[in-house]
């Protein structure tokens, strides 16, 4: 088998075998096949597609190019949830501790932040004292004694979609729908979880623009789970505006323990108690409406908190800074950032609004960049909110003043204030399963 033969069949529009695929993940991840024939392929993969058969295949080929998980010594239905990333996306350290305290054990491996959108793990480790790579019988030892444990990825997992996608970055074939699906399943699949949910973000904020996009996308993810063997649901979510009020960090660490502890941003609350509802429904928690009563009451009565807590201290973190967030490390500059005009918000560009925060610090350029915890943004309006000039559009965190001025200017270019109030925008736009598609 040779891998020109490959290339040539998919650019000319063929449809790949089980074995071709193999041949080119095993030989790729081995350092068999050079750089620049893999770039061709993911071309040709990107103008001609993978029908679903080809998707599926390459994904468990990914999926087994390294070490897989095994949660089987956890009891239970084990969930997994995974995030397409957004601007203040700090979903999943709501819903993993949410999900936890009715019942759910989620055993979840999350990554880091790259460009305009932020990284579970940096949020985490935010935390002081935190460890987000454990080994992997103290990460089975917290799944099972505290019910839930997020981590960072190490070891083995799943070599083939770092590599992969290291390319991918590279010569311009990220946004190619199998590739997507593959790299998020392949992922979800080695990290051994019995079943799926996720969230998949569109909007300006996120790498899919359009509902439709996102809807696809979804769908050949879901597709994937299910021909696997493994019970997938995907939510689609809206990301043009940031989730909550905080971007960056430490930050969004106070805004997570607001929400659990039951006063945080109302759109917060609501899209993660409908994403930790699924995720109890996928456990077989109930009906639906009968898991999103108990994720309710898990915030009302504090579990939810608690879960979080123990998972945070499990980890090595310091639980005092949960409970009284202002112990956690301050920015030593903040400045607020004031509205030109009356209006309203009309709209906002929430890709902007990240590419300010890591302009003040808060995310990374390269994977290399450092990271200052304590940088980001608290908005005080957001789409709809009216506004008066002079006004806060929110406040800006640094470690320098310099920083302040960059931020300060791309920030205010994220909004478009006019004299009109816009309409009401969704939470949710549908909901993808094996039964189909469910628009909202």
């Amino acid at each position: 088998m040779r891998m020109y033969d490959i290339i040539e069949k998919k650019r000319d529009g063929g449809v790949l075998s089980d074995a071709e695929i193999d041949f080119f993940v095993h030989g790729y991840v081995a350092g068999e096949i050079p750089d620049y024939q893999m770039s061709a392929l993911f071309m040709a993969i990107f103008f001609q597609g993978m029908d679903a058969r080809e998707t599926a295949h390459l994904t468990m080929a990914m999926a087994q190019s390294g070490d897989m998980l095994d949660l089987s010594s956890i009891p239970g239905i084990k969930v997994d949830k995974h995030s397409t990333g957004g601007v203040g996306d700090k979903a999943t350290l709501v819903c993993v501790p949410l999900a936890a305290a009715v019942g759910v054990p989620v055993a979840k491996i999350s990554g880091r932040g790259l460009g305009h959108t932020g990284g579970t793990v940096d949020k985490m480790e935010s935390v002081p004292g935190v460890q987000v790579a454990p080994s992997r019988e103290r990460f089975l030892e917290i799944a099972r004694t505290v019910g839930c444990v997020v981590v960072g990825q190490s070891g083995n997992l799943d070599p083939a979609d770092k590599k992969f996608y290291a390319l991918r970055d590279v010569t311009a074939t990220v946004n190619s729908m199998p590739l997507i699906a593959s790299s998020v399943m392949s992922k979800k699949i080695a990290a051994g979880a019995d079943r799926i949910l996720l969230e998949v973000t569109c909007g300006n904020g996120a790498f899919m623009k359009s509902v439709d996009e996102a809807v696809e996308l979804s769908r050949q993810m879901v597709e994937i789970g299910e021909n696997v063997g493994r019970t997938t649901v995907a939510l689609v979510t809206d990301m043009n505006v940031p989730l909550g009020c905080c971007v960056g960090n430490t930050l969004e660490i106070a805004e997570v323990c607001d929400v659990l502890r039951g006063h945080g941003p109302q759109d917060t609350v609501d899209v993660c108690s409908e994403l930790a509802a699924n995720m109890a429904y996928l456990a077989e928690k109930g009906t639906l409406g009968e898991c999103r009563a108990a994720v309710r009451r898990a915030i009302d009565d504090g579990s939810a908190f608690g879960k979080f807590c123990e998972m945070i201290a499990a980890l090595g973190g310091d639980v005092r800074t949960l409970y009284d967030t202002s112990l956690l490390p301050q920015a030593a500059c903040m400045r607020e950032v004031r509205a030109p005009r009356d209006g309203f918000v009309f709209a906002m560009d929430t890709e902007r609004v990240g590419t300010a925060s890591v302009v003040l610090g808060a995310g990374r350029a390269t994977k290399e960049d450092a990271i200052d915890y304590t940088a980001g943004i608290r908005l005080a309006r957001k789409t709809g909110d009216p506004v008066a000039a002079g006004e806060a559009l929110g406040t800006i965190y640094a470690s320098r003043e310099d920083l302040l001025d960059a931020g300060e200017r791309i920030l205010l270019g994220a909004y478009d204030i006019r004299d009109e109030r816009p309409a009401s925008h969704a939470h949710f736009y549908a909901r993808i399963s094996r039964e189909g598609i469910e628009r909202f």
